[in-house]
């Protein structure tokens, strides 16, 4: 294996300095679930509030991240990253904590003020993860040698499921018995141990890497968000790669809103057994990630365009024979199909990140991640609404359940499939494709 060093010969961050920002990522990932998963029940059984509402609020999150550009772009210009995370993730803590009291106004009767402060909140929530997250990518692209990029990829966004998960299993044991009062503490507690992990995990990273000086070098390009914008916009590899990420990202987050209700209408599954179904998911994504982890160092190993164009192939193709199972009401294949599908979005989503890594560049890095990270929430809140509205559209017209995911279903192949094209043409065709291919191996 050649690990490399940074382009501007820095020292490339070791395997620990990874696995740190990864603890960091899956802080964001145990602070994000408390707020889009547990709370957004709480408001549905507990406090019985329209569906709309919590639908609204985690699609607020995701849309405010459209100003990830203009985060990037500060981190560009200040010369340092870890600020920008550090403050990202004490936003997001802090927020969390006024959503948590949000639901406090509610249950007391205050429903107004209640959701009007969780507007509020889930709108700074968004900011504070677009700010960690975005400073935290461009960093990684910074500081990692090239060859590890894919790996490392792989490591934080593991690390972030693992946070997940987790926090998850220990917030169910501490909220066991529930009480708004209790989720208050909890969140206390996870917001404010992220806060400490972000703190120590970024101490004198960037001093040891190199990074303060690299960026200067780079953002000298960029005096203006504007500037920064326009030149990233005139790349046509980076316009490419935002709409391949808008289109593959919207693919992805239907996944969420379809496969459970899939599996109950059609093959009147119990909820036990589609919550099942979702973890073989999540497996396979898990898997897919470890699999490019474990490769992608080794000289043998495909390129990471290839690992993103195969994980989007895979994808689409496992949601076709998942149609066709809608269609023929063979229910034999269904969680076979569901592993090969996590296994496709393990591969494509971190091999994409690692590309996106790669394609950052050294000079006003952030921006461009800031760029693709707003495609990436954009998509993922369109995706979560559109296929809602999909799905009860569907129901309405269609008579069987079965004919109405089957298109669902196609649809969402569809848009893989068209992802894998634009992938294509973002690193196989055009005059750039020269250099993008060398820049992703």
């Amino acid at each position: 294996m050649n690990h490399g060093a940074p382009a501007d010969g820095a020292p490339p961050l070791g395997w620990g300095g990874i696995v740190r920002l990864g603890l960091v990522q899956a802080m964001l990932g145990a602070v994000v679930v408390l707020v889009t998963v547990t709370m957004n029940r709480v408001m549905l059984v507990e406090l019985h509030l329209p569906a709309a509402l919590p639908a609204f609020l985690v699609a607020l999150q995701y849309f405010v991240q459209v100003i990830r550009p203009a985060m990037g772009h500060g981190s560009d210009r200040g010369g340092r990253r870890a600020p920008w995370i550090r403050g990202g993730v004490l936003l997001m803590a802090g927020s969390a904590l006024l959503a948590a009291e949000s639901l406090a106004l509610i249950g007391a009767g205050s429903r107004g003020a209640g959701i009007a402060l969780a507007v509020l909140a889930y709108a700074l929530i968004g900011i504070g993860v677009g700010m960690a997250g975005t400073a935290l990518l461009a960093l990684l692209g910074h500081a990692v040698a090239p060859s590890r990029r894919a790996s490392a990829a792989a490591v934080v966004w593991m690390m972030m499921i693992a946070g997940i998960a987790v926090c998850a299993g220990l917030a169910g044991h501490a909220l066991t018995p529930f009480s708004l009062h209790q989720l208050f503490v909890v969140t206390g507690v996870v917001g404010g141990l992220a806060v400490a992990i972000a703190i120590l995990a970024t101490a004198g990273i960037e001093r040891r890497s190199g990074i303060p000086a690299a960026i200067r070098n780079g953002s000298a390009l960029s005096p203006t968000l504007a500037a920064a914008l326009a030149q990233a916009w005139r790349d046509p590899a980076a316009r490419r790669f935002t709409l391949f990420v808008a289109l593959s990202m919207l693919a992805y987050s239907a996944e969420e809103i379809l496969l459970e209700p899939f599996a109950g209408f059609v093959f009147s599954w119990p909820p036990g057994s589609t919550a099942q179904l979702t973890g073989q998911q999540h497996g396979g994504a898990l898997a897919g990630m470890l699999l490019v982890a474990l490769l992608s160092p080794w000289r043998w190993s495909p390129p990471v365009r290839h690992w993103v164009l195969g994980g989007c192939v895979l994808s689409a193709a496992a949601l076709l024979a998942l149609a066709a199972c809608a269609l023929s009401g063979q229910s034999a294949l269904l969680s076979p199909l569901v592993l090969l599908l996590g296994l496709g979005n393990g591969v494509f989503a971190v091999a994409a990140i690692g590309a996106m890594m790669q394609m950052a560049g050294r000079r006003g890095g952030g921006v461009r991640i800031g760029l693709w990270g707003a495609a990436q929430a954009l998509a993922m809140g369109a995706g979560d609404l559109g296929a809602g509205i999909a799905m009860q559209a569907a129901m309405r017209f269609l008579s069987a359940p079965s004919s109405a995911f089957a298109i669902l279903l196609g649809l969402e192949a569809v848009l893989f499939g068209t992802a894998a094209w634009q992938s294509v043409r973002v690193f196989g065709g055009g005059a750039f494709a020269p250099a993008v291919r060398e820049a992703v191996g």
